[in-house]
């Protein structure tokens, strides 16, 4: 914090781990909701469906939770930090 000071770089003030701010969160929870209805029976399971699974993630899902992360980013400063409509619903 001492180095944005000194260099006069206002940092905003919310949750470093906000998931509604990580973009990866809601792919990690479709991952794993994907991953859920493969019903893995052992570790080599569980990680072929993970690969798989993650091959099917396309660019676009990707793009879009880039795309309304400045929605995003003021629903959070809205709350204050707390939670917003956009915890771990994707990018609606």
């Amino acid at each position: 914090m001492e180095w944005f000071k000194n260099k006069h770089i206002q940092v905003l003030e919310w949750p470093s781990q906000s998931p509604d701010l990580n973009p990866i969160e809601n792919l990690w929870k479709e991952l794993k909701t994907a991953v859920h209805k493969c019903s893995p029976s052992n570790l080599t399971e569980l990680e072929l469906f993970c690969k798989e699974e993650w091959e099917k993630m396309s660019v676009s899902r990707c793009a879009k939770l880039i795309e309304t992360y400045p929605k995003r980013l003021t629903a959070v400063i809205a709350a204050k930090g707390g939670a917003t409509k956009y915890l771990l619903k994707g990018a609606e």
